[in-house]
């Protein structure tokens, strides 16, 4: 073992330590650095991390992942401890639309258009909706909700994903995630001309025409199922890196490419296993949703917790 891996299993150790004497739970996104997903408690997608954050019986909630999703668990369980070990770790699409914004944009939209906005957002534009989703129940969300008409927030790739499995009308907000938007096409077929036998799965945060490329097109936690269920062996796969450590984990006999070096998020990289220990040692980097926005959030989230995953 070498010297860097020893000294990050040391800090692994005792972070499961300090999990345990602060009466805490180790929640990781699946995009987050290897080392963190080895010692979480759960690593999933967003809904599946709100849901075990909310159910959970743990004082203290360590969230590795970006600022929205912290936010998010404080929203559901504003009575424990929410800690978001780089405050700084925050999310280019969520910057995208503001609460004022959406505001304005309800105005001209009226009253009857829903506002089903994506759980990477922040507390304040959640505020504003009437319903969240994710990638993993986003269709699911907007057939569930009694209107011919729904807007969309912040990602585009996702709402016109959306459109193509509903009769409703989807209008959207021209947000992003820059990790997936940027991937062309040419990378894709570049994959699949070397992998000719490997199935496509992309993410629906990726642009239509690299849909239209793929096999499946699912979120995080459908690629996980996707992967264990199908009989192919080999998988190209279109999203975020930090997913392929737990398909190969969970995976041995199978295959898993990565459809591009370029797409690692930043933010989701930043935080170090350094960080987690130092956050639970300090008990620092508090993140908290004040009253009334916090209440008025609570209840598009439960919305969304209450609409069945695909």
């Amino acid at each position: 073992m070498s010297v860097v891996a020893e000294q990050i299993r040391e800090l692994q150790e005792k972070i499961r330590a300090l999990l345990v004497k602060r009466n805490a739970i180790l929640l990781a996104h699946n995009y987050q650095r290897d080392e963190i997903q080895e010692i979480a408690d759960v690593a999933g997608d967003s809904l599946e991390l709100a849901r075990k954050g909310a159910a959970t019986d743990a004082e203290v909630i360590v969230f590795c992942g970006v600022h929205f999703m912290a936010e998010s668990a404080a929203i559901l369980s504003p009575e424990k401890t929410v800690l978001l070990p780089r405050l700084e770790a925050g999310c280019p699409m969520a910057d995208m639309i503001t609460a004022e914004k959406l505001r304005k944009k309800k105005e001209e939209l009226g009253p009857d258009v829903p506002i089903v906005t994506y759980v990477n957002s922040s507390a304040e534009v959640k505020a504003e909706s009437d319903i969240c989703c994710t990638s993993a129940n986003a269709v699911a969300v907007v057939e569930s909700l009694d209107a011919d008409r729904v807007f969309m927030t912040p990602d585009q790739n996702l709402a016109k994903w959306v459109a193509r499995h509903t009769n409703k009308r989807v209008d959207y907000w021209k947000g992003f995630c820059p990790t997936h938007h940027l991937l062309k096409p040419s990378a894709v077929l570049s994959a699949k001309e070397k992998w000719p036998d490997a199935l496509v799965v992309a993410h629906p945060e990726c642009p239509p025409d690299i849909l239209d490329l793929s096999d499946h097109v699912t979120s995080t936690s459908g690629m996980y199922r996707f992967a264990e269920t199908s009989p192919a062996r080999r998988f190209i796969i279109c999203t975020e890196s930090g997913i392929m450590y737990r398909l190969r984990r969970d995976n041995p006999g199978k295959e898993f490419m990565h459809v591009s070096g370029d797409m690692i998020c930043p933010n989701m990289k930043v935080t170090s296993i350094e960080d987690v220990y130092d956050a639970l040692v300090e008990m620092k980097e508090v993140v908290t949703v004040e009253e009334p926005i916090r209440s008025r959030a609570k209840v598009t989230l439960e919305r969304m917790l209450a609409v069945p995953r695909e």
